[in-house]
């Protein structure tokens, strides 16, 4: 497994870094850095801290965040945009905008792990203009074209 060094600056004291969770974890934990819990009402979405901000040491790499499992399975939390992308150039505070998609309220407590970080390699686009496309077998057919 390749090993990728990113620098963490921890924005509020007592602030623990990110962890995987096991050996074989790809996301890491992110934690909530809040002063006092969140009720997340139904339907709500609330942008949390996680009181940390990164330096991703180049742009042929990206932070995504995603849901964590349980919280979404059990409880209906999930992010609002359901990915959420930290650029190699960003250098602001991690924030993740949570969602309740439960039939329950939810309440957010201060140091809970509330998504996970994975860190993967990327690639930028050079877009070049054309008339035609190279013809598939697929074609154009998308939204259910392949079967249920």
């Amino acid at each position: 497994m390749s090993k990728l060094e990113v620098l963490v600056k921890c924005l509020k004291d007592g602030v623990t870094l990110p962890f995987y969770a096991t050996e074989g974890s790809a996301g890491m934990d992110l934690k909530a850095v809040i002063d006092e819990p969140v009720v997340l009402k139904k339907g709500e979405i609330s942008l949390i801290s996680t009181g940390i901000a990164i330096s991703i040491p180049s742009p042929e790499y990206g932070a995504f965040v995603f849901a964590r499992s349980g919280l979404a399975s059990k409880h209906g939390i999930c992010l609002a945009n359901s990915v959420g992308v930290i650029d190699s150039d960003y250098r602001g505070e991690i924030k993740c905008a949570l969602i309740n998609l439960g039939q329950e309220d939810f309440v957010i407590e201060n140091g809970e792990r509330i998504a996970q970080m994975v860190f993967m390699p990327v690639a930028q686009a050079s877009l070049k203009q054309t008339d035609t496309l190279d013809e598939t077998k697929r074609g154009s057919g998308g939204f259910g074209s392949t079967g249920r």
